[in-house]
Parts: structure tokens; C-alpha cells; sequence
């Protein structure tokens, strides 16, 4: 089985939580450590690109635009009606 690049951003993730965490040994953190660059360090990161760049999840994004075009004017996050016409458009433009 072929790992995909979002099971290798979970695992750095999950060794990255490791690091910060105060309650974890100093040997845990070690072989965290050398996991992480094992992996490609932050390269790792799903999504991650070079330069800073990030390549969003297309569900993820869709899903925001959906939230947006769906939200209720009494919602503190008011979305306005021709904010609301932007994200169909972009939804309509991701299929």
C-alpha cells in the first residue's frame, strides 16, 4: 500500500505535536525529530509548497464557498448578496 501525501502530513503532524508537547520525553522528542526529517521536514505538511505557497484542499475550499453562499443574514459573519454571488461563482468555476 502506497502511502499518500496526506497519511505522511498526519504522521508529521502527529511528530510535530510531539515536539511541543512538555509532558514527553526527551528521547520521544529525539526520535520525533528525526522522523520529521525522515519525512522532508516541513515539506512534509500536506498542501505544502515551496516558497510559501499552499495548495488548498479543492473539497475544503468548496465547502467554504458553500458556507458562504448558505449563511443566514442574522449570522454575525454576514456574507453580503454580491459576496455571496462571488463564491457561486467560484464554486461554479471548480466544477
Amino acid at each position: 500500500m502506497q502511502r499518500t501525501a496526506e497519511d505522511i502530513s498526519h504522521e508529521a503532524t502527529g511528530h510535530k505535536a510531539n515536539l511541543s508537547n512538555p509532558n514527553t520525553s526527551d528521547a520521544s522528542k529525539e526520535h520525533s525529530k528525526k522522523v520529521l526529517e525522515q519525512l522532508g521536514g516541513e515539506q512534509a505538511f500536506y498542501g505544502k509548497q515551496g516558497e510559501g505557497e499552499i495548495d488548498q484542499n479543492p473539497g475544503n475550499v468548496a465547502g467554504g464557498l458553500k458556507a458562504a453562499i448558505n449563511n443566514p443574514e442574522d449570522n454575525e459573519h454576514y456574507v453580503s448578496e454580491e459576496g455571496k454571488q462571488q463564491a457561486k461563482d467560484k464554486l461554479n468555476s471548480m466544477q
